[in-house]
């Protein structure tokens, strides 16, 4: 499998993870419809987002292949069973969490400072963001409408936010500089250009090998190499 990985595809893959944004996040409590969890994973990914979370009973809640274009494999999602424990959890780390939820304290959406760590918490399609989680949210949020209709698609409020995230942490600088120190970078790097591989690496215990400028496995038993640096 290593000849699949071109120098091209190589460069791309660290050009992508050298913007991501790890600081920021969706919490979707109880989004369920494939196109949505779809949806709103093609716009985490296009922002930089690396991680979401799913708020629902089930023990998987997958995407289906070729209905997100591919950008599942680029985002870790976690799966929760309650918002609580995580919206602590992040709190307790820095995190603001806010609810997109048209309520009395709710403000413009833009009015938020995207540049601090940042959980965006979208609800269940039909019933919305819950009042548990409301009350543990820093802010509310809404899009301010100019038609008859009283709200959006929940993929499409997402994107509409986190494009708002996205030219606040642009104009900020935040896409020129890599969140991750040089050890950690490169073992993201390893598992998105090989997640097969890393997974056996991973069971037996091993640290991962080091890659070349062109992404191919180096292989030790050749004898010395030099440790390419990335970004």
């Amino acid at each position: 499998m290593y000849d699949k990985m071109t120098k091209e595809r190589f460069q791309k893959i660290v050009a992508m993870l050298q913007r991501r944004q790890p600081d920021l996040t969706v919490i979707m409590e109880g989004v369920h419809k494939p196109h949505n969890l779809a949806a709103i994973a093609r716009s985490c990914d296009a922002v930089g987002v690396s991680d979401i979370h799913a708020i629902t009973p089930k023990k998987e809640l997958g995407i289906k292949k070729g209905v997100a274009m591919g950008s599942n494999r680029w985002l870790d999602m976690h799966l929760h069973p309650t918002t609580e424990e995580l919206a602590l959890s992040l709190k307790k780390e820095g995190y603001q969490i806010i609810a997109a939820d048209f309520n009395d304290r709710a403000q413009d959406y833009r009015r938020v400072d995207y540049t601090r760590p940042t959980a965006l918490v979208v609800g269940q399609e039909l019933f919305g963001v819950s009042e548990t989680t409301l009350a543990l949210a820093d802010q509310s949020i809404y899009i301010p409408m100019k038609g008859m209709v009283q709200s959006l698609n929940v993929s499409v409020a997402t994107a509409i936010v986190l494009y708002e995230a996205h030219n606040q942490r642009e104009q900020g600088g935040m896409y020129e500089r890599c969140p991750w120190d040089r050890e950690t970078f490169r073992k993201i790097l390893f598992e998105k250009c090989y997640p097969d591989e890393a997974k056996k690496y991973k069971k037996r215990g091993e640290p991962y090998p080091e890659l070349d400028e062109n992404g191919h496995i180096i292989d030790t038993s050749l004898g010395n190499f030099s440790k390419r640096d990335y970004p």
